[in-house]
């Protein structure tokens, strides 16, 4: 077994090394295998890794020692289950520090109960051999691009659920297509409500609710006008919605 490890770790590592091209440039010299590559570094991604230099050398300053502690464990508090939008980045709006919050982002912030991934970080998250969270955060955000319809059948198969939520609010007659700005906020918060739903569905959460321990699930917004989290008063708790304001 150690020696199938061993092979597979040396057919799937990726070697980087830093290198200087004839323009004077640093590239990486990557080795997949046996295909050799060279990855220039363009300005977007030297930007970044110099933003990290910068961020990290503050940190040192700022806050001594962090990194070593920060590389010993981590013991989040919450689990964010949040949209894959670049404008809703979760710890820099909630001002938080790396380990703060554990992290689970995709399109729209689905949770549906097939996927593997989403069922993955909820199951890491509060498993009492792991992490432990008793605290779970859906959150939303308003002026999602999601929200309307995508001519990608990739996004449009991810985004079934949605959609069938957005058919069933024009079915009930809250939705007439006259206000798109107030009915793409309704499905928004909507949205967040049926996630919080299913996430209080699944085995692992109803478990832990079994053990007695006092997990909530909460629905929040982002307000990308304001930059404001707003508390949309969802929650799911031990004992339902009763009494699970927090």
């Amino acid at each position: 077994m150690t020696l199938l490890i061993s092979h597979l770790a040396h057919l799937f590592f990726l070697s980087l090394c830093i290198v200087t091209n004839a323009n004077g440039n640093r590239a990486y010299s990557a080795k997949f295998g046996r295909r050799d590559v060279t990855i220039i570094t363009d300005p977007v991604l030297a930007g970044l890794l110099d933003q990290n230099e910068a961020w990290a050398q503050n940190m040192d300053k700022t806050r001594p020692g962090f990194f070593n502690e920060s590389a010993k464990a981590q013991n989040p508090k919450v689990l964010w289950l949040g949209c894959s939008d670049s404008r809703v980045p979760e710890s820099v709006i909630t001002n938080s520090l790396p380990g703060d919050i554990f992290v689970q982002r995709n399109i729209a912030n689905q949770i549906p109960s097939g996927d593997p991934d989403a069922l993955a970080v909820i199951a890491y998250a509060v498993d009492v051999d792991h992490l432990q969270v008793d605290r779970i955060v859906v959150a939303g955000h308003t002026h999602s691009p999601f929200l309307l319809f995508q001519t990608d059948p990739a996004l449009n198969n991810w985004l079934s659920d949605l959609y069938a939520l957005a058919v069933k609010l024009i079915d009930s007659g809250s939705s007439d297509g006259s206000d798109t700005d107030a009915e793409l906020s309704e499905l928004t918060i909507e949205n967040v409500k049926m996630q919080v739903q299913n996430v209080a569905e699944l085995d692992v959460v109803k478990e832990a609710w079994k053990e007695g321990r006092d997990l909530r699930v909460v629905g929040w917004l982002h307000q990308l006008e304001s930059g404001r989290l707003k508390d949309l008063g969802i929650c799911a708790g031990p004992l339902g919605e009763v009494g699970c304001g927090l």
